[in-house]
């Protein structure tokens, strides 16, 4: 890991929150500072994602968004642990990821893991979580799911016709969420999702 960035070491040092785009590769999203694994232009600290972020203190970033970048880590439940240390209680967290019916998902032969719309309540409360409960006994930290958004792809004439009112009725509550991917996930794919966290600390 090292710091490519002055004014991130330096605001690191005097203890100020930062706000992290991991994986952002060659893009840069304002107020934030980018964080990847190679040295491209716009990358302010280059990290490998797999290992412990120990170059960030406890309670040191304010927020962070990552798109398309989870897919592609294989220790998913060390760096969701390394994430609930680095950041602050009132810390958002904006996740993008491929959807397990994204019929491009498994062309990529980086990626190691799919998602689905429970995916990020396994670091969920059973009471944090929907009337579907899933295990949450993988990890001793915790973070809640403030927002989840199923995205679908709008390229074709019928993509643009369908998907407005479609995404909204998809997306009117988790339980239509999860009938969608029940029942027409194989039929109308999705293209990605958005999760909103927030961690829970004492």
């Amino acid at each position: 890991m090292s710091i490519l960035n002055q004014s991130l070491a330096d605001d690191l040092a005097a203890g100020r929150p930062v706000k992290l785009n991991l994986g952002s590769g060659g893009t840069t999203k304002p107020g934030f500072y980018g964080v990847d694994h190679l040295a491209l232009p716009g990358v302010d600290a280059r990290a490998d994602l797999n290992r412990p972020l120990d170059w960030l203190p406890d309670d040191s970033v304010d927020e962070v968004y990552s798109r398309h970048v989870f897919e592609h880590i294989p220790d998913i439940l060390g760096l969701m642990r390394e994430l609930h240390r680095c950041v602050r209680t009132d810390s958002r967290l904006t996740i993008i990821v491929p959807h397990f019916s994204n019929p491009y998902f498994y062309s990529d032969v980086t990626h190691a893991h799919p998602f689905g719309l429970y995916s990020f309540f396994y670091f969920c409360d059973p009471a944090n979580q929907p009337k579907r409960k899933v295990p949450s006994f993988y990890v001793d930290f915790r973070f809640r799911v403030e927002r989840i958004e199923i995205r679908f792809y709008k390229r074709s004439l019928l993509d643009k016709l369908v998907v407005p009112w479609l995404a909204k009725l998809v997306n009117s509550s988790v339980r239509s969420q999860d009938w969608y991917e029940r029942r027409l996930c194989r039929l109308w794919h999705a293209s990605e999702l958005e999760f909103v966290l927030r961690p829970v600390k004492t």
